[in-house]
């Protein structure tokens, strides 16, 4: 537990407090407290730490220019496929792995839960971006290709956080601990992420419940293709509130 905390921790550092130096001290520290618990357990978490130390080395940021995207855009692609290709060809564990097609139908629940999502977005995010005034972090789209860019930058992005915290950290983590304590600890990284792309004010009291029930339902469910489904709607609701709040007389639906 210990060594998996301090890794969350200089997550916590980095991303929120930006103390890089600290932050990558107490993820030596880690790494290094883990050799001596056991090598499955280092190996497993020197994955996470390497995903972690490569989206710390790239500006995290809501810029949507071409330059910017596919700077983080090879950063998000080396943080989740340098693990998963380490622990399937290297170690040979499969310990990562992306369900999609699990075969099992969703069930009435999970159907539901669905526009239940879209309702909650509706109700939650308008209030908070433009009342707190947070949609300021991410810039003005107006023309045609800033608009795709954004659709896709919020999209892709909204995929790799279940890439990376759920089906990596999560999954990892889950080898070595109790559900409870993985799940807060990815949900921590997760919450310390998004902290530093931009969701500042009040995001972490929604973000950090949204991540463990995401970590939650793919434990139940093992199909990543419904909880980005989940993340997706959400994103949606997003990505049109983005649009208003920079446009106020385009998608003029939403009350805050």
């Amino acid at each position: 537990m210990i060594p998996s905390a301090l890794v969350s921790l200089a997550g916590f550092l980095v991303l929120v407090l930006h103390q890089a130096l600290i932050g990558y001290a107490v993820l030596a520290v880690a790494l290094g407290t883990a050799a001596f618990v056991g090598r499955a357990f280092f190996r497993d978490l020197l994955l996470i730490a390497f995903g972690l130390s490569v989206m710390t080395l790239v500006p995290i940021t809501t810029d949507i220019s071409p330059e910017h995207m596919a700077v983080m855009g090879t950063a998000m692609i080396l943080a989740v496929g340098v693990p998963y290709a380490v622990s399937r060809f290297v170690y040979r564990d499969h310990a990562i792995t992306f369900p999609v097609r699990t075969g099992e139908r969703w069930t009435r629940t999970e159907k539901w839960y669905l526009p239940v999502v879209v309702v909650l977005g509706y109700a939650l995010l308008p209030v908070y971006m433009l009342r707190t005034g947070v949609y300021t972090n991410w810039p003005a789209a107006s023309e045609p290709a800033d608009i795709v860019r954004l659709f896709v930058g919020t999209n892709g992005l909204g995929i790799w956080d279940e890439l990376f915290f759920i089906c990596t950290v999560f999954a990892l983590l889950r080898r070595h601990l109790p559900m409870a304590q993985a799940n807060v600890l990815q949900a921590v990284l997760f919450t310390s992420f998004l902290w530093e792309l931009g969701f500042h004010a009040w995001a972490p009291l929604f973000i950090f419940p949204f991540a463990l029930l995401q970590a939650f339902i793919f434990t139940r469910t093992r199909s990543l293709s419904y909880i980005i489904c989940v993340h997706l709607l959400f994103d949606l609701v997003l990505f049109l509130v983005l649009i208003h709040a920079h446009n106020r007389a385009w998608i003029d639906i939403f009350l805050y």
